[in-house]
């Protein structure tokens, strides 16, 4: 189908009397009249004209700028009429001129496309402009289809660059905005506030300071759609395509300027939008109001760990830890939706005392930040809070950093010029977390693109700017596994909060997202899980370790080889396995967790140091069963292994519809319920329902790092946002992330993932188009690797070599693969021969980590 042909009218010059005003707004009530282009281009067939030459065949262009003209211009009569309430108003006057008169010279057109062009805009702008496009519909009408609000070269002078020189000085940067409305309404008579929008983005850019382009454009994509929430009624159904372009005139010697361009949406930015939109409609008192604060948690003293997770499900229980109705209302709530990771971080300020444990969570609220402060400073004392010196060790520690986007402070105003009296004040944002890694880098994980309402730069951009100039230790992040079963004395110190468990072990490992270089072998060990199968029919070890001694051996020589974790399993994932029930299955694992942790595994008089580590040894229940799990850790399990990832076994395509979704939410929530209530890292593996099956990536084709793991990403990345966000979701900081090696994937994509494993967790954007990128949901978790054993390993083999192998013959190959993963990163390596294993892991550890 060819391209139409189209009439143009460029750049007519028209006078109009804008109410709006120029450079400066009008007066009173009086328009201003000002210049304008308007651009017309008209859709017309000129093949009749083309081959008869005769004008009376086509469209007379000089009598569409003269009616035009005519009808927008002020009369002689009437010095004030027409006028204009905005440029949208003259842009449908101008389709209304066009599509529904029709002249002896211009029979009615099917459509037209039209650029306003507004001469002398207000301050700080080239120019502005409005371009749509209109059809005549069926109803004798016009319908307009698209509505572009133009920003031309914006001049501001911020702080922007890396070198030092640029830290010194403010240069100018042009700034050029879109803003693309699609099946537009004429509903709609003032989209866009040129004069409000342009005013604040010109205050705010010459505010900040940020170090690149692509901040700074992300900044303003923020702002604008911020700007377009707060000055429109309705925008439920209004989804604007923003685009930003961002240039340095003076970054290159030998170019006119350096640029960046950005397209955004208003669900690329959630976090910033809807802390602006609850800020801006919902005042405190509102007892309906519901508001996002970030809270900052740290602790010293104790098992910090615990007191952490205590906090937290206090958080959740307002109205059970304030009594007075007249600090907390009856209706009040606090829901957590996001958590960070957990960190370990050296002490500030005061050095000489224990590293902290830190962290921090993202709330739904409707407490006024007042009232806040009281229920923190409640949870602090019932934790264990004691009085002490400033910045000295502590139980529990809760600040509230930001809420909404409030700048807010109960000190007095002769008493704000100093951080020296915050004792008993709430100031919003925190006034020192600028200066603190170990609240940046939380908040980094949940909201990086959140911009500080005070200082004007995103999180990302304050924690780059910090690690850039700190000298500091490094952050460690740690997993912890609780202590099960609960000894009788841990009872919850509130009636209605479950109680919490102390910790049994934690792992430290390194963050890989810190901007400071770390030399490679300081990135922590790699952490070994010997794989339990207590059942017939499992692929490597059926039926060898399914009765209570033969298991206990192997366990035993697992705690010889210094093993980490162990996984039991009593259902078979292997394609083809018998159905387990799920009474059959608690039956099979509960008694060997039982046993493991028993004090009868030895006689008071022989209770030798080997059996204390096997009571000590840390357990994961391999299952995808909700009361399994439910069983399995009362008894003695502190960890959860579930290869469906809380989705169950047909969880492919995943998100599901009808039947299916259903199924699939209700083995979510049950899971995520087991997870929260005992407060046990959970293992999340990649999967699309039977191993053999759904080895079909294509659709992820245009991934550079290859389409089986961009599929892992997207896929096993959407059901762990999921599962960390929102009400009731578990912890970040425990989660551990499997890409599923051996599970839907062919040889060729299991190599993929393993060559590639640091790629799973990389902190980069996913997807296919600018439009549809995202950072990675998998961007920062630890990840375990199973290549134990697996078929693939055999089929290689038997290309390679022509050696057909079974699952008992294949212990070097499963080494290779091992070495492989531990290079990539992993966290922890699944294996079944723990004592060749052991050994594996520790030269690949000693050669890359």
């Amino acid at each position: 189908m060819r391209d139409s042909d189209l009439i143009r009218v460029n750049d007519l010059l028209v006078t109009v009397l804008l109410h709006s005003g120029s450079r400066w707004p009008s007066k009173g009530s009086t328009p201003t009249a000002q210049p304008v282009h308007i651009s017309l281009a008209i859709p017309h067939d000129i093949s009749s004209a083309a081959r008869s030459d005769d004008l009376s065949q086509s469209i007379n262009y000089s009598t569409l700028a003269s009616t035009l003209r005519t009808c927008l211009s002020p009369t002689v009569a009437s010095h004030e009429e027409p006028a204009f309430e905005s440029m949208e108003q003259i842009l449908f006057r101008c389709f209304d001129v066009l599509l529904l008169h029709e002249t002896t010279s211009a029979p009615r057109l099917p459509g037209a496309k039209i650029k306003i062009v507004q001469l002398k805009p207000p301050l700080h702008c080239k120019v502005l402009a409005i371009e749509g496009e209109a059809a005549f519909g069926p109803s004798a009408s016009w319908r307009l289809t698209k509505i572009d609000h133009i920003v031309e070269d914006l001049g501001c002078n911020p702080i922007i660059g890396v070198n030092p020189a640029e830290r010194l000085e403010r240069q100018l940067v042009r700034i050029n905005i879109t803003v693309e409305t699609l099946n537009a309404t004429r509903a709609l008579k003032n989209w866009l506030d040129f004069r409000a929008l342009t005013r604040r983005l010109y205050q705010k850019v010459e505010e900040t300071s940020y170090l690149t382009l692509e901040a700074l454009a992300s900044f303003v994509a923020v702002e604008t759609l911020q700007h377009l929430q707060s000055h429109l009624d309705n925008i439920a159904d209004y989804n604007p395509k923003i685009r930003v372009k961002a240039a340095k005139p003076c970054a290159l010697v030998f170019a006119d300027s350096s640029e960046v361009e950005i397209t955004r949406y208003f669900e690329d930015y959630p976090m910033e939008l809807t802390l602006a939109s609850e800020a801006s409609s919902r005042p405190d008192s509102s007892p309906s109001a519901i508001h996002c604060a970030a809270i900052a948690l740290g602790s010293n003293v104790g098992d910090s760990i615990q007191n952490i997770e205590l906090a937290l499900r206090l958080l959740e229980n307002p109205l059970l830890v304030v009594g007075d109705r007249s600090t907390i209302s009856q209706n009040a709530f606090v829901y957590i939706v996001n958590t960070s990771f957990l960190y370990e971080s050296a002490p500030m300020y005061v050095t000489d005392q224990p590293s902290f444990i830190n962290c921090a969570c993202m709330i739904e609220t409707n407490i006024p930040p007042v009232d806040l402060l009281q229920l923190v400073k409640k949870i602090e004392e019932i934790v264990g809070r004691k009085p002490s010196f400033r910045n000295g060790p502590r139980a529990i520690d809760l600040d509230i950093v930001l809420y909404d986007e409030l700048n807010f402070d109960t000190r007095a105003q002769e008493e704000q010029h100093t951080l020296d009296n915050l004792n008993g004040h709430l100031v919003i944002p925190h006034p020192r977390m600028s200066e603190r890694e170990f609240v940046l880098r939380p908040l980094y994980d949940m909201i990086p693109e959140y911009v500080h309402p005070s200082l004007h730069k995103s999180i990302s951009t304050l924690l780059n700017e910090l690690t850039l100039i700190s000298d500091d230790p490094h952050m460690d992040k740690v997993i912890a596994f609780p202590q099960y079963p609960l000894p009788p004395n841990n009872t919850s110190p509130l009636p209605g909060v479950d109680p919490v468990p102390s910790i049994l072990t934690h792992w430290k490992y390194r963050d890989s997202r810190s901007i400071r270089t770390v030399p490679a072998r300081t990135q922590g060990k790699t952490r070994l899980m010997a794989t339990l199968n207590v059942t017939p029919d499992s692929f490597s070890d059926g039926s060898t370790h399914n009765t209570l001694p033969t298991a206990l051996a192997y366990v035993h020589e697992a705690v010889r080889v210094s093993v980490d974790i162990l996984d039991i399993g009593g259902y078979s994932t292997r394609p083809g396995a018998s159905f387990v029930s799920v009474e059959e299955e608690i039956d099979r694992v509960v008694p060997f967790i039982q046993a493991m942790r028993s004090a009868n595994l030895a006689t008071t008089e022989d209770d030798s140091e080997e059996n204390r580590m096997v009571r000590d040894m840390p357990i994961s229940i391999d299952t995808f069963r909700w009361e399994v799990a439910e069983n399995a850790i009362p008894a003695g399990a502190n960890c959860i292994n579930d290869v469906y990832a809380f989705t169950g076994p047909q969880n492919y395509p995943y998100p599901a519809s009808g039947a299916a979704k259903q199924q699939m939410t209700e083995y979510m929530r049950k899971m995520k319920d087991v997870a929260r209530k005992f407060a046990v890292p959970v293992v999340l593996m990649h999967s699309r329902g039977d191993a053999g099956m759904n080895k079909d990536y294509s659709v992820y084709d245009y991934s550079d790092d290859g389409s089986v793991l961009e599929g892992v990403r997207v896929e096993l990345g959407m059901k762990v946002d999921e599962i960390v966000k929102g009400r009731g979701c578990i912890r970040r900081w425990n989660v551990i992330v499997d890409p599923g090696i051996g599970f839907s994937k062919t040889v060729e994509g299991n190599l993929e993932l393993l060559r590639q494993g640091a790629a799973v967790t990389a902190d980069r954007l996913i997807g296919s188009g600018s439009n549809e990128k995202k950072r990675n949901p998998l961007a920062g978790f630890p990840q375990l690797v199973g290549t134990s054993k697996k078929s693939f390993l055999g089929m290689i083999l038997s290309d390679k070599r022509g050696k057909s192998t079974e699952a008992k013959d294949r212990i070097w190959a499963t080494a290779g693969a091992v070495a492989c993963a531990v290079q990539q990163g992993a966290l922890v390596v699944r294996v079944h021969d723990t004592h060749e294993m052991s050994d594996v892991v520790a030269i690949a550890d000693a050669l890359w980590r």
